[in-house]
């Protein structure tokens, strides 16, 4: 999977993250959840990769975290800031 576009610069720090999207001039916040699942795509890692992380570390089953792994991954390709 191929992570963020060329147009697509972040900053992360404890709370977060912020993406800036310099070809529409946008920004878009990311909370810690959405934090850990960019690093990791920006590491290279494939989504169930990111499931079975966030489920480690959360506690919470692989079902519901893969669910919302996928919607957080079609919403950033939807806002055309995620590559295919």
């Amino acid at each position: 999977m191929t992570h963020q576009k060329a147009h697509v610069r972040t900053i992360g720090n404890q709370d977060g993250a912020a993406v800036l999207d310099t070809e529409r001039g946008t920004i878009s916040t990311l909370n810690t959840t959405g934090a850990y699942i960019w690093q990791a795509l920006e590491r290279g890692e494939i989504g169930e990769e990111i499931v079975e992380g966030l489920a480690r570390e959360t506690g919470e089953s692989l079902d519901v975290i893969r669910q919302d792994v996928n919607d957080f991954i079609a919403a950033l390709r939807k806002q055309n800031i995620l590559g295919r």
